[in-house]
């Protein structure tokens, strides 16, 4: 019997101190870490910058970036300028990167409009993604015509 006792009483002082030494440790709150983006091209405002043709190696830089725009949704969703006209749509990246537009204006932008260019082109992209330079481009099949964009900033809330 002594020897349950003692185990007792030994088992009762560690639980204690086990306690004591717990209440004595800083509870300290964890440090928040900075959720990484889900995908990190979206809610950014991407400015067209050019396109190359590949096979010619032929370059078209475009004359007014900030009339040339799309940004990507963490929905799925996308929206964009395209000089005077405005669009919507949706994009995948499952398999590629494909863009559907949806509702879109239909002005007639003038002579010197890349509109429909730009449209055009982004129907037909089945890859892109971030270009490692902190841009971002599109590609039509086989890299046939490679689309450039920059940074344009933060995109508003939908």
């Amino acid at each position: 019997m002594n020897w349950v006792f003692q185990r007792s009483r030994w088992l009762a002082w560690f639980s204690i101190t086990l306690i004591a030494v717990s209440a004595c440790v800083p509870i300290v709150a964890p440090t928040p870490v900075p959720a990484a983006p889900s995908n990190a091209i979206t809610n950014i405002v991407w400015q067209w910058t050019s396109v190359t043709n590949k096979p010619t190696q032929e370059t078209t830089e475009v004359p007014d970036p900030q009339s040339y725009t799309i940004t990507f949704r963490d929905d799925g969703t996308l929206n964009g300028v395209a000089d005077c006209n405005n669009f919507t749509g949706t994009y995948t990246q499952e398999g590629g990167f494909f863009i559907t537009l949806g509702a879109m204006t239909m002005a007639a932008c003038g002579e010197d409009s890349l509109d429909q260019q730009y449209l055009q082109l982004l129907g037909e992209i089945v890859a892109g993604g971030p270009d490692g330079a902190g841009g971002f481009a599109l590609e039509t099949a086989g890299g046939e015509k490679r689309m450039e964009f920059v940074n344009g900033g933060s995109a508003p809330a939908p």
